[in-house]
């Protein structure tokens, strides 16, 4: 039988609304993912440690506050020190020219507010395929 595919929901920073992650990992978790939800204020060491304790496939991440290229620079400096090549998605109040920004550094999906549950699941499929 093969392992429950396992996915980091995070909140970093001082960002309070939680409402769009704790939405996504309950539909990845009816999916049949092992979602594990760090809660509000984490901040990228946090994230980093999780993801390497949990064994993570896939870390995403919400971010509503507008510091969303210091943290995930942050939460990737963190994954290379511990050795870690985890896939991340990130959803929320995204700019449109912030996503090529994002993808460059690593990023591999962005998904703005209004993005279905399903097409986070389908994209989710592609990059753990």
């Amino acid at each position: 039988m093969a392992r429950k595919r396992r996915v980091l929901i995070g909140k970093v920073g001082l960002d309070g609304h939680e409402v769009g992650a704790r939405v996504v990992a309950k539909a990845l978790a009816d999916a049949g993912m092992e979602v594990i939800y760090t809660g509000l204020r984490q901040t990228p060491e946090m994230i980093a440690n999780v993801a390497l304790q949990e064994d993570v496939d896939l870390i995403g991440i919400s971010i509503l506050s507008g510091s969303h290229l210091f943290l995930l620079a942050e939460i990737i400096r963190n994954l290379k020190e511990k050795q870690l090549t985890i896939p991340i998605i990130v959803g929320g109040t995204i700019p449109s020219q912030d996503i090529p920004l994002l993808k460059e550094m690593g990023v591999a999906e962005v998904f703005l507010p209004e993005t279905s549950v399903s097409r986070i699941m389908n994209s989710i499929d592609g990059i753990l395929a």
